[in-house]
Formats: C-alpha cells, structure tokens, sequence
C-alpha cells in the first residue's frame, strides 16, 4: 500500500516549474540596458575620440579629416609659451603632491591615534573639502591671497592645491592606518626604537602602497585642474589648463587637439602606473589600493 505524503506546514515553497516562454523571457538579453550602457559610453568617450582623431590631422580642419600627420604634435614641440605652461603645471603638481603628502600622512596618523572627541570631530571637519564646491574654494582662497596682500603667481596656486589636497591624501591614508596594528609600534618601542624610529622603520613602510597611490592620484587632479588654477593664478606663466581655456576663447586650434591627447596619454599611464604599483608590494588588484586596503 503506497502511503500518500503531505507536505509539512513549515516546509519552504516549491518553486513553479518554469514553462519554455519563461525560461526564454529569462535567458533573454536585457537589450535595453545594453543599448542605455552603449549610449553612456558613446556620450562618453566619442567627443575624446574625436579630439584624438583630429589631433592627427594634416590640416587646419576640425571638421573634415583631410589625412594623418604629427604636424600639430610638432606645432606644439615648438610653441614657447604651451611649452612654458605644461612645465608650470608640472612643477605645481609635483609640488602638491609632495606637500600634501607630507601633511596628509601626518595628518592621517593624527586622526587614527588621537581617539578623542576632538579626533572624530577633526576627522569630519577633514571632509568637508571634498563635498564643497570647487569654485567656492577657488573664489575663497583668491580672496584670502588677496586680503592678505599676496599676489596671484604659481606659488598662490601650489598653496591652493596643497590645501585642497590634503583631505583627498588623508582620507584613502586614514583607512589604512587604522588597519595597522599599533601594537607592532609597541614592540619596536619595546626592543628599544623611539618613536620616531618606529613610525619610519614600522609604519610608513607599511604604509608605502598607500602613499604611492595617492601620490598618482594628487598628480593628476592637480595636473587637471582647472578651476582652483583659474582663481588663483596670476598673468603669466599660467598652468596649462589656463592657458587652453584663454587659447580656445579665441577659437579651437588643432594645436590644442595634441594637447589634449597627450593629456590623456598621460592620464592613462598615470592609471596603468597605479594598477601596476600593487604588483610591486606582492598584490594582485590595483583598483582596492586606492581604499587605502
């Protein structure tokens, strides 16, 4: 005799077998979010495309590519005065990085071993620059230099980008402090190191990996930036995103086209630089680094 077996009341749901229309509604590809992800990347990178594809040009044309040519990469080997400004840009970024990740790393330290209210009250404070406007901090530190009778020249805008800076090195240096374990400190202090020799021969080693990330990060946002430069800059020599904004006033030269490209050339091997920075400390991923992890 077969005996007839109820389900028991607290046994979970069986799922609904799936008919063949279901089953192909679910191996279907969701074609509109596919076409919503091609439009965003066309919109994207097409107007990048195009600057790149006509910055090979061999004519004056923005419109119509005539044929390839590196005549407006020569064009701007020789122009003195985009020379001038890509190696101002290039000592204010080499500058900020440098300033803000001195204070950054000393500031983060700060943060993570003072566990005071004091601390997580500064911590926040930390963060504010990185939610507020960037032309309300452009226009504020024009009227700081101005109110303190300093006049606008690179070394206004060195000042300006350490400032702003600083919360962008502190907050991917801050996590990775607060991963170490102090007690490796202590057991440097303990073997007899003070405790300067233990943050130089125990901490900051640890934390390398960390500071080599935000160093490519600060270089490129500072190498970029256009609008704390504009308010903080003086006449000449002006950073290079200054000096593209002035030129294209009076027009789009294919000059600027170059420019551009080889701006994004160095962007990217910024990036690849960074992703490749874990490899050397032992890592597998690179986009984690710049958590601070």
């Amino acid at each position: 005799m077969t005996l007839l077996r109820l389900p028991s009341p607290t046994a979970p749901a069986r799922p609904a077998a799936r008919t063949p229309a279901r089953r192909g509604r679910a191996h279907r590809r969701p074609r509109v979010l596919i076409a919503v992800t091609g439009l965003f990347f066309a919109l994207l990178y097409l107007p990048i495309a195009v600057v790149a594809l006509f910055s090979f040009n061999s004519q004056k044309s923005l419109t119509v590519f005539d044929g390839f040519s590196l005549r407006w990469y020569r064009a701007f080997a020789h122009d003195e005065v985009l020379l001038a400004s890509l190696g101002t840009s290039l000592r204010i970024s080499l500058v900020a990085m440098a300033g803000s990740l001195l204070l950054g790393v000393a500031l983060a330290l700060g943060l993570v071993r003072c566990r005071t209210r004091l601390g997580s009250l500064a911590g926040l404070v930390m963060l504010v620059p990185l939610i507020t406007p960037e032309i309300v901090t452009g226009v504020a530190s024009m009227l700081l230099f101005k109110g303190l009778g300093v006049p606008l020249s690179t070394g206004t805008v060195m000042l300006a980008e350490i400032t702003f800076s600083i919360s962008y090195v502190t907050v991917v240096l801050r996590s990775r402090v607060a991963a170490l374990n102090p007690e490796v400190e202590e057991a440097a202090m303990d073997l007899g190191a003070t405790r300067w020799q233990a943050v130089r021969l125990v901490t900051l080693p640890a934390l390398l990996p960390a500071v080599l990330a935000s160093a490519v990060l600060i270089f490129a946002l500072v190498f970029d930036d256009f609008v704390l430069a504009y308010f903080t800059t003086g006449v000449d020599p002006q950073p290079l995103s200054v000096r593209i904004y002035s030129a294209i006033r009076f027009g789009v030269q294919p000059t600027i086209n170059a420019v551009g490209t080889l701006m994004l050339a160095g962007s990217i091997a910024l990036i690849a630089l960074a992703l490749f920075i874990p490899r050397l400390f032992g890592r597998r991923g690179g986009l984690d680094l710049f958590s601070g992890k």
